[in-house]
């Protein structure tokens, strides 16, 4: 998941795609999508670190920090990918892990 400004639109997108497919065609380039997403109310931090770091960060918050503030979660965890991993360096990479929550 990347956040996009307000003013990227679907026909912005597909060129984007159509665009990434003339040249060396990603993988996954057919699961890109646009959507908004409206979640409610979250808790949310900010891991600095590599990708396989996080669930140490994940446990904590699902296991000390809700149960901490009397907070269940109502949903799966998201991620919000802040660093281009072609060039930061894993321990630099920064993402904001998010967890739909409410209260127990």
């Amino acid at each position: 998941m990347l956040m996009v400004p307000d003013w990227i639109d679907e026909s912005m997108v597909a060129a984007a795609v159509a665009q990434a497919a003339a040249r060396n065609r990603p993988a996954r380039l057919d699961d890109v999508r646009l959507r908004v997403l409206s979640e409610g109310r979250c808790v949310q931090t900010l891991h600095v670190g590599s990708f396989d770091d996080e669930a140490d960060v994940l446990a904590r918050l699902h296991h000390e920090h809700l149960p901490a503030n009397r907070l269940r979660m109502t949903g799966d965890h998201h991620e919000i990918y802040l660093s281009d991993v072609r060039r930061v360096a894993p321990e630099r990479q920064r993402t904001i892990l998010r967890q739909p929550v409410t209260d127990v």
